[in-house]
């Protein structure tokens, strides 16, 4: 297991299997999928495949969602980190794009900005990423609060199926402003 950044309150490390119990409580929360427009999921082997696929992710990319861990308790809370999208949304692809997901029992506490925080700056400082991005559905208040804190500048808003989203940038250059 990989530790990839570490925050006062948080371990970012790889996702494993056995973290499929933590996956399978944020992936079929009605109130996590409110704004993601996709499919949640309903059994074990698909949290266990999920997890697969972002391990796969690590391989071939050298990145991807990382668990997010309470140093104290040990609990998985979620997951936090950069995926290297190389579908096109808002006419963009091959691009860094920070996300993150928490279970509902740890909304509101700071951790999905921490979180974020600590997988902008292991982009920037460990991956040396110049540019990275995300998107927010325009609903989503509190996406967007934690994109904001976190620096990122709102561009523009566009379409993803039907949905109005929200598109954020933040530069390196822009972040060792912040850092100052």
């Amino acid at each position: 297991m990989e530790i990839l950044a570490e925050t006062e309150r948080l371990i970012l490390r790889e996702l494993l299997l056995t973290d499929k119990h933590g996956m399978y409580e944020l992936d079929t929360d009605p109130l996590v999928h409110q704004y993601i427009y996709n499919q949640q999921i309903d059994s074990l082997d698909q949290a266990e495949e999920m997890i697969r696929f972002i391990r796969q992710q690590y391989a071939e990319n050298g990145t991807g969602r990382l668990a997010i861990v309470n140093k104290d308790t040990n609990e998985f809370m979620g997951w936090a980190g950069l995926k290297l999208v190389r579908g096109t949304y808002n006419n963009y692809s091959n691009y860094y794009e920070v996300g993150y997901r928490l279970i509902h029992k740890y909304w509101g506490k700071g951790y999905a900005t921490e979180a974020a925080h600590a997988s902008l700056d292991y982009g920037f400082t460990g991956l040396k990423i110049d540019k990275i991005y995300a998107m927010a559905a325009i609903e989503n208040e509190a996406s967007k609060n934690v994109l904001e804190k976190i620096g990122m500048r709102y561009i523009e808003t566009f379409d993803l199926d039907g949905e109005e989203h929200n598109w954020f940038e933040i530069t390196v250059k822009e972040w060792k402003k912040r850092k100052l």
